[in-house]
């Protein structure tokens, strides 16, 4: 009998392997339902660097293809004086209210030793204070989170990353750029689309499971570097069942609905030229993710290997 279940757990094993493998691509072929030449999607991540394109098949040719490229913002709007100012102003807390302020002392105590670990240094030193006070909770969260990626990921280049790349090339070959989403959305749903009180929740959350978190991280970096769609939504989905985890209406808020948005503008920015989409891989798979909703559309969606 053991032997019999061992074999079937190989089996399962195999067929899971097969079912991954199958889903290994990161970039999509998008055509039919009337586009007289194909457009294509690649799922990103934006602290992957950008020497990862050379381990995508096909992409190449697909930016030659293409005769534009639309991420999720255009990010030349960020150098914009106006912009910038309102993207520094989202990041910061309502005048006369700072982290300090809204954490306990014993909160407190746990965010610096927290951050004690990652940096060498917490906000008993006054110009960490100063730099980090005065951040939203859900911007000292994302700051965080790229403090631990730093820690386990040596050589980091903010300057070159896969995650810009795809429009600094179209920029070099003057081909147009465009987003999907403009500054004050992305303002809006990424830095304000919670209480502050749920911020603090979460941030705190991270906190006190920087271990689980640290992990999850990785299972989510392994999954995209092995080009693996079904692996990121599996860690997506991944739940503690308490406070820690998403709640439904704030998955749709920074995912589901902006794939019901995106899905809504791309058909027509793909009848006007051939277009190359660069989006969060995290967009795309799933019931609710663009390719299938692309999908549901009309379009045919296929892998390029």
């Amino acid at each position: 009998m053991t032997t019999i279940i061992t074999k079937l757990l190989m089996l399962l094993a195999l067929l899971i392997s097969f079912i991954m493998n199958a889903n290994a691509q990161l970039l999509y072929k998008i055509s039919g339902n009337g586009l007289t030449q194909p457009s294509y999607i690649i799922g990103t991540y934006h602290l992957a660097p950008v020497s990862f394109v050379d381990s995508i098949p096909g992409l190449k040719e697909a930016m030659d293809a293409t005769e534009q490229v639309y991420g999720e913002l255009d990010m030349t709007e960020l150098t914009s004086p106006e912009n910038m100012q309102k993207m520094q102003a989202g990041m910061m807390l309502p005048e006369g209210t700072t982290i300090s302020s809204l954490l306990s002392a014993e909160e407190m105590d746990r965010l610096n030793v927290c951050l004690k670990d990652l940096m060498g240094m917490d906000m008993t030193n006054p110009l960490v204070k100063q730099q980090l006070d005065g951040l939203t909770p859900m911007v000292l969260q994302t700051q965080l989170t790229l403090l631990i990626y730093l820690k386990k990921h040596a050589g980091f280049d903010p300057q070159a990353l896969f995650d810009g790349y795809f429009q600094q090339v179209a920029q070099q070959q003057g081909k147009h750029v465009g987003g999907l989403e403009s500054t004050e959305f992305q303002v809006k749903i990424l830095y304000q689309g919670q209480s502050l009180e749920r911020q603090k929740q979460l941030l705190m959350c991270m906190v006190d499971n920087r271990d689980d978190v640290e992990l999850q991280a990785e299972r989510l970096i392994k999954a995209f570097f092995s080009q693996d769609l079904v692996g990121v939504k599996a860690v997506m989905d991944e739940k503690r069942l308490n406070q820690c985890d998403y709640r439904p209406e704030e998955e749709d808020q920074l995912i589901y609905n902006r794939n019901a948005n995106w899905a809504v503008l791309m058909p027509d920015i793909m009848a006007a030229k051939p277009t190359l989409f660069a989006v969060g891989a995290g967009h795309l798979p799933g019931e609710k993710g663009v390719l299938k909703l692309l999908q549901n559309a009309g379009f045919i969606i296929e892998g390029v290997k």
